[in-house]
Protein backbone atom coordinates (compact mmCIF):
# COMPACT_ATOMS: atom_id res chain seq x y z
CA UNK A 1 0.00 0.00 0.00
CA UNK A 2 1.00 3.61 -0.52
CA UNK A 3 1.18 5.32 2.86
CA UNK A 4 1.74 8.91 3.99
CA UNK A 5 2.71 9.43 7.63
CA UNK A 6 2.13 12.67 9.56
CA UNK A 7 3.86 12.15 12.88
CA UNK A 8 5.75 13.53 15.85
CA UNK A 9 7.14 12.36 19.18
CA UNK A 10 8.06 8.85 20.31
CA UNK A 11 4.95 7.24 18.82
CA UNK A 12 5.71 8.82 15.45
CA UNK A 13 9.29 7.56 15.54
CA UNK A 14 8.16 4.02 16.33
CA UNK A 15 5.58 4.07 13.55
CA UNK A 16 8.13 5.46 11.10
CA UNK A 17 10.59 2.66 11.83
CA UNK A 18 7.85 0.03 11.54
CA UNK A 19 6.75 1.38 8.15
CA UNK A 20 10.30 1.55 6.77
CA UNK A 21 10.80 -2.16 7.49
CA UNK A 22 7.36 -3.18 6.18
CA UNK A 23 6.29 -4.10 2.67
CA UNK A 24 4.34 -0.84 2.33
CA UNK A 25 5.55 2.09 0.24
CA UNK A 26 6.09 5.13 2.43
CA UNK A 27 5.35 7.97 0.01
CA UNK A 28 6.30 10.78 2.38
CA UNK A 29 6.65 11.78 6.02
CA UNK A 30 5.11 15.02 7.26
CA UNK A 31 6.90 16.28 10.35
CA UNK A 32 7.97 19.42 12.14
CA UNK A 33 11.18 20.83 10.67
CA UNK A 34 13.63 21.01 13.61
CA UNK A 35 15.41 24.21 14.50
CA UNK A 36 18.87 24.74 13.07
CA UNK A 37 21.45 22.81 15.05
CA UNK A 38 18.97 20.27 16.44
CA UNK A 39 20.45 16.78 16.17
CA UNK A 40 18.50 13.51 16.27
CA UNK A 41 15.38 12.83 18.30
CA UNK A 42 12.90 14.25 15.78
CA UNK A 43 10.72 12.42 13.27
CA UNK A 44 12.01 14.77 10.56
CA UNK A 45 15.67 13.92 11.21
CA UNK A 46 14.97 10.21 11.55
CA UNK A 47 13.01 10.16 8.28
CA UNK A 48 15.84 11.96 6.47
CA UNK A 49 18.39 9.50 7.85
CA UNK A 50 16.22 6.60 6.65
CA UNK A 51 16.03 8.07 3.14
CA UNK A 52 12.35 9.04 3.26
CA UNK A 53 10.74 11.92 1.40
CA UNK A 54 9.99 14.63 3.99
CA UNK A 55 7.40 17.40 3.84
CA UNK A 56 6.82 20.14 6.45
CA UNK A 57 4.06 19.19 8.91
CA UNK A 58 2.02 22.33 8.24
CA UNK A 59 1.51 21.22 4.63
CA UNK A 60 -1.53 19.22 5.81
CA UNK A 61 -3.36 22.56 6.07
CA UNK A 62 -2.87 23.25 2.35
CA UNK A 63 -5.72 21.96 0.13
CA UNK A 64 -3.21 21.57 -2.73
CA UNK A 65 -1.69 18.63 -0.83
CA UNK A 66 -4.82 16.68 -1.78
CA UNK A 67 -3.75 16.80 -5.44
CA UNK A 68 -0.31 15.42 -4.55
CA UNK A 69 -1.86 12.56 -2.60
CA UNK A 70 -4.20 11.65 -5.43
CA UNK A 71 -1.38 11.88 -7.96
CA UNK A 72 0.73 9.50 -5.84
CA UNK A 73 -2.28 7.17 -5.46
CA UNK A 74 -1.95 7.28 -1.68
CA UNK A 75 -4.07 4.58 -0.09
CA UNK A 76 -3.99 5.76 3.49
CA UNK A 77 -2.78 8.70 5.59
CA UNK A 78 -1.75 7.99 9.17
CA UNK A 79 -1.70 10.82 11.71
CA UNK A 80 0.26 10.17 14.89
CA UNK A 81 0.59 12.98 17.43
CA UNK A 82 0.85 15.66 14.74
CA UNK A 83 -1.09 18.65 16.03
CA UNK A 84 -1.87 20.48 12.79
CA UNK A 85 -5.53 20.35 11.78
CA UNK A 86 -5.71 18.59 8.41
CA UNK A 87 -7.58 20.30 5.58
CA UNK A 88 -10.87 18.61 4.65
CA UNK A 89 -9.79 18.06 1.02
CA UNK A 90 -6.60 16.41 2.25
CA UNK A 91 -8.59 14.11 4.56
CA UNK A 92 -10.67 12.90 1.60
CA UNK A 93 -7.78 12.46 -0.82
CA UNK A 94 -6.38 9.03 0.26
CA UNK A 95 -8.25 6.10 -1.27
CA UNK A 96 -9.08 4.54 2.12
CA UNK A 97 -9.06 7.77 4.11
CA UNK A 98 -7.04 9.31 6.92
CA UNK A 99 -6.73 7.72 10.36
CA UNK A 100 -5.59 9.22 13.65
CA UNK A 101 -4.00 7.71 16.75
CA UNK A 102 -5.45 9.46 19.79
CA UNK A 103 -3.77 8.91 23.20
CA UNK A 104 -7.03 8.49 25.05
CA UNK A 105 -10.35 6.65 25.06
CA UNK A 106 -12.77 8.42 22.74
CA UNK A 107 -15.25 9.95 22.99
CA UNK A 108 -14.74 10.67 26.72
CA UNK A 109 -11.21 12.07 26.45
CA UNK A 110 -10.96 14.14 23.28
CA UNK A 111 -8.57 17.03 22.83
CA UNK A 112 -5.29 17.91 24.51
CA UNK A 113 -3.43 16.49 27.52
CA UNK A 114 -6.01 13.74 27.97
CA UNK A 115 -3.50 11.58 29.84
CA UNK A 116 -3.01 14.28 32.47
CA UNK A 117 -6.74 14.89 32.84
CA UNK A 118 -7.42 11.20 33.40
CA UNK A 119 -4.83 10.96 36.20
CA UNK A 120 -5.98 14.23 37.78
CA UNK A 121 -9.57 13.01 37.81
CA UNK A 122 -8.60 9.74 39.49
CA UNK A 123 -9.49 7.37 36.65
CA UNK A 124 -8.64 3.72 37.30
CA UNK A 125 -8.54 2.68 33.65
CA UNK A 126 -7.52 4.38 30.42
CA UNK A 127 -7.10 3.57 26.75
CA UNK A 128 -5.94 4.58 23.29
CA UNK A 129 -8.00 4.96 20.12
CA UNK A 130 -7.52 4.70 16.37
CA UNK A 131 -10.29 6.50 14.49
CA UNK A 132 -11.07 7.62 10.98
CA UNK A 133 -10.57 11.35 10.62
CA UNK A 134 -13.37 13.74 9.76
CA UNK A 135 -13.72 17.51 9.96
CA UNK A 136 -13.36 18.48 13.61
CA UNK A 137 -10.92 17.42 16.31
CA UNK A 138 -10.96 13.77 17.42
CA UNK A 139 -14.22 13.09 15.60
CA UNK A 140 -14.87 10.23 13.19
CA UNK A 141 -15.69 6.57 13.56
CA UNK A 142 -13.65 4.44 15.95
CA UNK A 143 -11.64 1.67 14.31
CA UNK A 144 -9.84 0.10 17.27
CA UNK A 145 -9.45 0.79 20.99
CA UNK A 146 -7.19 -0.76 23.59
CA UNK A 147 -7.74 -0.39 27.34
CA UNK A 148 -5.40 -0.81 30.29
CA UNK A 149 -5.30 0.01 34.03
CA UNK A 150 -3.86 3.18 35.51
CA UNK A 151 -1.56 2.05 38.31
CA UNK A 152 -1.24 4.00 41.56
CA UNK A 153 2.32 5.02 40.68
CA UNK A 154 1.66 5.91 37.03
CA UNK A 155 2.71 9.39 36.01
CA UNK A 156 1.72 11.32 32.91
CA UNK A 157 4.95 10.10 31.31
CA UNK A 158 4.50 6.41 32.15
CA UNK A 159 0.86 6.46 31.06
CA UNK A 160 1.82 8.19 27.82
CA UNK A 161 4.36 5.45 27.15
CA UNK A 162 1.61 2.84 27.63
CA UNK A 163 -0.45 4.71 25.04
CA UNK A 164 2.46 4.67 22.60
CA UNK A 165 3.06 0.96 23.05
CA UNK A 166 -0.59 0.02 22.59
CA UNK A 167 -1.31 2.66 19.96
CA UNK A 168 1.43 1.64 17.55
CA UNK A 169 0.13 -1.94 17.74
CA UNK A 170 -3.33 -0.70 16.77
CA UNK A 171 -1.98 1.29 13.82
CA UNK A 172 -0.11 -1.75 12.52
CA UNK A 173 -3.30 -3.78 12.94
CA UNK A 174 -5.12 -1.18 10.86
CA UNK A 175 -2.56 -1.49 8.07
CA UNK A 176 -2.91 -5.28 8.09
CA UNK A 177 -6.69 -5.03 7.76
CA UNK A 178 -6.45 -2.34 5.07
CA UNK A 179 -4.06 -4.43 2.99
CA UNK A 180 -5.90 -7.74 3.40
CA UNK A 181 -9.49 -6.58 3.03
CA UNK A 182 -10.18 -2.82 3.17
CA UNK A 183 -13.90 -3.33 3.63
CA UNK A 184 -13.18 -5.25 6.82
CA UNK A 185 -11.92 -2.13 8.62
CA UNK A 186 -14.41 -1.70 11.49
CA UNK A 187 -16.03 1.72 11.77
CA UNK A 188 -18.10 2.39 14.89
CA UNK A 189 -19.67 5.81 15.24
CA UNK A 190 -18.72 7.74 18.37
CA UNK A 191 -21.47 8.42 20.87
CA UNK A 192 -21.12 12.19 20.89
CA UNK A 193 -23.40 12.49 23.91
CA UNK A 194 -20.48 11.05 25.91
CA UNK A 195 -17.88 13.36 24.39
CA UNK A 196 -15.68 15.52 26.60
CA UNK A 197 -13.20 17.87 24.97
CA UNK A 198 -10.16 19.28 26.76
CA UNK A 199 -8.27 22.34 25.59
CA UNK A 200 -5.05 23.93 26.84
CA UNK A 201 -6.49 24.89 30.24
CA UNK A 202 -4.78 23.66 33.42
CA UNK A 203 -6.83 22.59 36.46
CA UNK A 204 -7.12 25.14 39.26
CA UNK A 205 -4.90 27.59 37.32
CA UNK A 206 -1.99 25.29 38.16
CA UNK A 207 -2.28 25.86 41.94
CA UNK A 208 -2.48 23.11 44.52
CA UNK A 209 -4.78 23.45 47.55
CA UNK A 210 -3.64 21.80 50.78
CA UNK A 211 -7.30 21.62 51.81
CA UNK A 212 -7.80 18.91 49.20
CA UNK A 213 -7.70 15.22 50.17
CA UNK A 214 -4.21 13.75 49.87
CA UNK A 215 -5.12 11.62 46.85
CA UNK A 216 -6.19 14.71 44.87
CA UNK A 217 -2.95 16.54 45.64
CA UNK A 218 -0.85 13.55 44.63
CA UNK A 219 -2.96 12.93 41.53
CA UNK A 220 -2.29 16.52 40.45
CA UNK A 221 1.45 16.01 40.88
CA UNK A 222 1.35 12.72 38.94
CA UNK A 223 -0.78 14.31 36.20
CA UNK A 224 1.92 16.95 35.64
CA UNK A 225 4.85 14.54 35.93
CA UNK A 226 6.73 14.07 32.66
CA UNK A 227 10.06 14.31 34.50
CA UNK A 228 12.77 14.63 33.20
CA UNK A 229 10.87 16.07 30.21
CA UNK A 230 8.92 19.32 30.30
CA UNK A 231 5.26 19.18 31.31
CA UNK A 232 2.56 20.94 29.24
CA UNK A 233 0.86 21.83 32.51
CA UNK A 234 3.99 22.85 34.36
CA UNK A 235 3.91 21.61 37.97
CA UNK A 236 1.36 22.29 40.77
CA UNK A 237 2.39 25.50 42.51
CA UNK A 238 2.29 26.54 46.16
CA UNK A 239 3.84 29.22 48.40
CA UNK A 240 5.98 29.37 51.50
CA UNK A 241 5.69 32.97 52.63
CA UNK A 242 6.53 35.12 49.60
CA UNK A 243 8.43 32.25 47.94
CA UNK A 244 6.59 30.33 45.22
CA UNK A 245 7.64 26.79 44.34
CA UNK A 246 6.21 23.81 42.48
CA UNK A 247 5.73 20.19 43.51
CA UNK A 248 7.52 17.81 41.14
CA UNK A 249 7.42 14.51 43.05
CA UNK A 250 5.06 13.49 45.86
CA UNK A 251 3.35 10.38 47.16
CA UNK A 252 0.64 9.39 49.62
CA UNK A 253 1.53 7.91 53.00
CA UNK A 254 -1.89 6.70 54.19
CA UNK A 255 -1.13 8.31 57.56
CA UNK A 256 -3.89 10.52 59.00
CA UNK A 257 -2.91 14.01 60.14
CA UNK A 258 -4.43 16.14 62.87
CA UNK A 259 -2.90 19.49 61.99
CA UNK A 260 -3.93 22.33 59.69
CA UNK A 261 -3.64 21.64 55.93
CA UNK A 262 -0.36 22.94 54.55
CA UNK A 263 1.59 22.32 57.77
CA UNK A 264 5.07 20.91 57.16
CA UNK A 265 5.93 17.91 59.31
CA UNK A 266 8.99 15.75 59.77
CA UNK A 267 11.75 15.16 57.26
CA UNK A 268 12.75 11.60 56.35
CA UNK A 269 15.13 10.02 53.86
CA UNK A 270 12.29 9.84 51.34
CA UNK A 271 11.20 13.47 51.67
CA UNK A 272 9.22 15.96 53.73
CA UNK A 273 5.76 15.36 55.21
CA UNK A 274 3.08 17.92 54.36
CA UNK A 275 -0.45 17.86 55.76
CA UNK A 276 -3.47 17.71 53.46
CA UNK A 277 -7.14 17.64 54.45
CA UNK A 278 -7.04 14.03 55.60
CA UNK A 279 -3.52 12.58 55.35
CA UNK A 280 0.15 13.41 55.19
CA UNK A 281 1.87 13.27 51.84
CA UNK A 282 5.60 13.09 51.27
CA UNK A 283 7.07 15.73 48.96
CA UNK A 284 10.47 14.69 47.64
CA UNK A 285 11.34 17.04 44.75
CA UNK A 286 10.46 20.69 44.15
CA UNK A 287 11.03 23.24 41.41
CA UNK A 288 12.29 26.51 42.86
CA UNK A 289 13.54 29.49 40.83
CA UNK A 290 13.98 27.28 37.78
CA UNK A 291 15.97 24.56 39.56
CA UNK A 292 14.99 21.08 40.75
CA UNK A 293 15.83 20.72 44.44
CA UNK A 294 15.14 18.15 47.19
CA UNK A 295 12.15 19.21 49.28
CA UNK A 296 14.23 19.02 52.47
CA UNK A 297 16.34 21.94 51.23
CA UNK A 298 13.29 24.21 51.17
CA UNK A 299 10.75 22.93 53.69
CA UNK A 300 11.34 22.61 57.44
CA UNK A 301 9.27 21.41 60.37
CA UNK A 302 6.50 23.85 61.29
CA UNK A 303 6.43 25.75 57.99
CA UNK A 304 2.95 26.62 56.75
CA UNK A 305 2.28 26.36 53.02
CA UNK A 306 -0.48 28.38 51.37
CA UNK A 307 -2.07 28.53 47.93
CA UNK A 308 -0.35 30.44 45.16
CA UNK A 309 -1.83 33.63 43.77
CA UNK A 310 -2.95 31.88 40.57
Amino acid sequence: MNVVLAAEESAGLQMLRSLVTSNHRLVAVLAQVPKVGTAGGSVWNAARELGCETWPAELVQDPDLAKQLRSAQVDILLNIHSLYIINDDVLRAPILGAFNLHPGPLPRYAGLNAVSWAIFRGEQTYGVTVHKMEAGIDTGAIVYQSGFPIEADDTALSLSLKCVREGVKLMLRLLEAAEAQPRSIPLTAQNMAMREYFGREVPERGCVSWSWPAHKVVNFVRACDYFPFSSPWGYPRSRLGAKEFALVKARQTGLPCGVSPGTVGMTTDSGVYVACKDEWIVASKLLLEGKYVPAREVLTLGNRLVECAG
